[in-house]
Parts: structure tokens; C-alpha cells; sequence
């Protein structure tokens, strides 16, 4: 019996039945066609303050260095697209992930509840998760378990889906069936990069991390650079631009996972509320919201230069 092929059906069974959009396996190895560049891209000072990124390269690029004996990353996408929007349409603009519970609680109780799946059927499998919290590479181990590629705006890009989806993993010392890449699927449109605001994407395939309106207000602890002035596109917290312009983000459809529905408070906010928005009101509306990650300080900051900001 294909003990391998078993095993990885079973996961991606249990996948599905916990609400993942699709579920991929790729070899636990080392990142060869990664590691040039991002080794290049850390040189160039893309990442910006983010030092963090210059830390584990090694672990960033073998997962076997992350988690001794891994054998398999298992590669899974959850869904949380929403076709519902900001009440004041001048309202400083969150970005869409943020709708809802904070993605870090919620995946990671579905990936716990996947890992118990394989200890109960599957027998004493020693792996760890990972949701967005340790380097993992996680678009490159996507893209090599076939789950999409990854598109010149630097997102992983589904032809079915779209790319409004969460990514996580759970790497383990269990040998499976490994999944195939797919072909890239960009062709000439260079939507995203037209597009972008900021400018942060330099280049297909390439982006200036320092640039980007995602790291601006969120990772960037100090001042946002006067550069930016007028460039920000009213966003506060986060950016949906590039995958919002994608051409393969109208295959993208509503998630219906419970704790993703958008806050109706949140929602509601005019742009008056956000302007005079005080620190109660902010623990209140973002209780279990990613939001919480700029703090009120971050957040306050955010919104003071986009009120100059035009």
C-alpha cells in the first residue's frame, strides 16, 4: 500500500473539511532558487527597518534547520475575501484582511485541530505550524506545492481563486506525496505595477519592501517619510491595490468562515471617527482585529499624515 499517498489524502481531506480554500505538499529541502535572491534583495535594503528578515537566513531557506527531521511542508490557503466595504467611502481605508478576528488566532486553531488529525490516524508525527510568525518562506513553498505562483505584485496568485487568502503551513518529519509547481500565469499585464501607489514595485516580480504602503503603516515603527506625501491613497492600515487591479481576483469569491465577518462597528466608522478616534475606542473596535499590531500610537500616526496628506 502507498502509505505516502494515503496519508497526504488524508490531510487534504482534513483540510478541506476545516474550512481551507486548498491544501498543497511540497519536499522539506533547501530553497535553491531563492536563496540568490534573497540574498539581493536584503543587500539592496529592500526590507526596509524590517532587520528581523536578516535574521535565521539559514532556517529562512531549509526547513529542516527550523523543525530537525522535517521531511514534508504541508502548504494550506484560507480564504478572506469579502465583498462588503467601508460605510464612508472617505473614510481612512483598512486593508480587507483586517476585517475581521485577527487571521493569526483563527488559522492556528484549524492548524492545531490538523495536527491532532495526524497524530490520532496518521501515529507520533513530530512537526510544528506556522502562520505567519517564524521564516518560513511561506509564498515559495506554496508556489512549489502547486498551490499558485507568484505574480509580479509578489503575491501568490491562484488562476482559480484569485490571491485574497492567508497562507500557513505545518512542517513534519512524515514523508508524503509531493505536489507539482504550476506555470505563471502573469503573461504581459503589468496591472499591479501601474498601479501601485508608492511606486514599492520596481520592478515584475521585485518589490521595494521600504516602499510599500503595507509596511509604511504597519512594520515601520518611526516617522512616515515625507517622500510619501500624497502617494498614500487614503490607506491607514495596510493596502489592497495590487491584488484589487489583478485580472485573476475576479475568480475571488466571499469567504464564509465565521470569525473573518467584517466588524460592523469597524465597518461604520466615518472619517470624522476615525480622525477623532481615542485609545478606548480603538481597544474596543479592534478587540481581536490584526489592526491591534499598529497599535493605537501606530495607528494615530497613520491617520496625522494622511490628514496632511493631500
Amino acid at each position: 500500500m502507498n502509505f505516502k499517498s494515503e496519508y497526504s489524502n488524508k490531510i487534504k481531506s482534513e483540510a478541506q473539511k476545516l474550512g481551507f480554500l486548498s491544501c498543497g505538499i511540497s519536499k522539506a529541502d533547501f530553497l535553491e532558487d531563492e536563496a540568490p535572491r534573497l540574498e539581493q534583495w536584503l543587500n539592496q535594503g529592500h526590507n526596509g527597518s524590517m532587520t528581523y528578515m536578516e535574521r535565521n537566513f539559514d532556517k529562512r531557506l531549509d526547513p529542516r534547520i527550523l523543525v530537525p527531521g522535517a521531511k514534508s511542508v504541508v502548504s494550506l490557503l484560507l480564504n478572506y475575501h469579502t465583498d462588503q466595504k467601508q460605510n464612508d467611502p472617505k473614510a481612512p481605508k483598512i486593508s480587507s484582511y483586517a476585517f475581521g478576528t485577527d487571521y493569526h488566532i483563527v488559522i492556528k486553531e484549524k492548524l492545531k485541530e490538523l495536527m491532532g488529525m495526524i497524530y490520532r490516524e496518521i501515529g507520533e508525527v513530530n512537526g510544528r505550524v506556522f502562520v505567519d510568525s517564524a521564516p518560513v518562506m511561506d509564498k515559495a513553498w506554496a508556489a512549489k506545492s502547486g498551490l499558485g505562483w507568484v505574480g509580479k505584485n509578489t503575491n501568490l496568485i491562484s488562476k482559480k481563486v484569485g490571491s485574497f487568502f492567508f497562507i500557513a503551513e505545518l512542517i513534519v518529519d512524515l514523508e508524503l506525496e509531493y505536489d507539482l509547481p504550476v506555470a505563471d500565469h502573469c503573461g504581459s499585464c503589468t496591472a499591479c505595477i501601474d498601479a501601485c501607489p508608492t511606486e514599492a514595485l520596481i520592478k515584475p516580480y521585485q518589490i521595494d519592501g521600504s516602499k510599500c504602503i503595507s509596511y509604511l503603516t504597519i512594520e515601520l515603527k518611526d516617522s512616515i517619510p515625507n517622500e510619501f506625501k500624497g502617494k498614500m491613497d487614503n490607506w491607514a492600515f495596510g493596502c489592497d491595490v495590487c491584488q484589487t487591479v489583478c485580472p485573476w481576483n475576479r475568480f475571488a469569491t466571499p469567504n464564509d468562515e465565521p470569525a473573518f465577518k467584517p466588524q460592523s462597528d469597524l465597518l461604520s466608522l466615518s472619517k470624522k471617527e476615525w480622525e477623532e478616534m481615542t485609545d478606548s475606542v480603538f481597544n474596543t473596535v479592534f478587540k481581536n482585529s490584526a489592526v491591534k499590531r499598529a497599535k493605537f500610537k501606530g495607528l494615530k500616526r497613520n491617520l496625522k499624515f494622511l490628514s496632511v496628506d493631500y
